[in-house]
């Protein structure tokens, strides 16, 4: 497949990033496309959508070989599931699809079109290969089961960022850092409470420890 662009987001890193898209709203990002593909006419009717699918590469996790069990962070990181009932991105093609919200189409850049988008799961740098409307008739099955998703669709920490170490971070950014936090970013089969962790989010690394279901954050470097 023909790459057509790549994003840009406030992850250099994979640790962080959630784990589906459409989870933190605040979390912005830009698909700037290559040059054969900067055309305008290619996007016409586009900006009429308030969502977008975005096919992309797991670039970060190519594999030569695959397995067809993987063990999902929110189970704990223990129960094997198989990789077709999984978003893991170890898989036979390393695709992602995500579905974020189309903030704005920029016409006016040197590089447009530039898609501005929100509610990403991508790290920064991440290869593109489509982008296709989102269509609530066809893509919105309210009957549809969630399978072990379930279980673990509410999980959520309480974040405590001091107010000190939170003006640090700019203003615009703030959001995004509580709401990713929020959704712990640790590997799951790692609990200890004294433990410091480090997450790179907008060119800070903010370290933080867990404790009784709430992450507060130490220091912001």
């Amino acid at each position: 497949m023909t790459v057509i662009g790549h994003i840009e987001t406030d992850f250099d890193t994979k640790f962080g990033i959630p784990r589906q898209s459409g989870l933190c709203d605040e979390l912005k990002g830009r698909i700037i496309l290559t040059p054969d593909f900067r055309r305008e006419e290619a996007f016409r009717g586009l900006d009429d959508f308030s969502h977008i699918w975005v096919l992309w590469q797991f670039s970060e996790t190519q594999r030569e070989e695959w397995s067809p069990t993987v063990r999902p962070p929110r189970l704990g990181g223990n129960k094997r599931i198989g990789v077709f009932a999984t978003r893991s991105p170890f898989r036979p093609n390393n695709i992602g699809l995500s579905c974020v919200k189309l903030e704005k189409i920029d016409y006016s850049s040197p590089e447009a079109p530039v898609l501005h988008i929100s509610g990403i799961d991508m790290m920064n740098g991440t290869p593109v290969f489509d982008i296709k409307p989102y269509v609530p008739v066809a893509d919105c099955r309210p009957d549809a089961t969630d399978g072990f998703t379930s279980e673990t669709k509410d999980y959520s920490l309480r974040v405590v960022f001091p107010d000190e170490l939170l003006s640090l971070i700019p203003e615009e950014k703030r959001n995004g850092a509580v709401q990713m936090l929020s959704l712990d970013p640790r590997p799951s089969y790692i609990n200890d409470d004294n433990r410091i962790f480090g997450v790179e989010f907008a060119g800070y690394d903010i370290r933080f420890r867990v404790k009784d279901n709430t992450l507060t954050v130490v220091n912001v470097i």
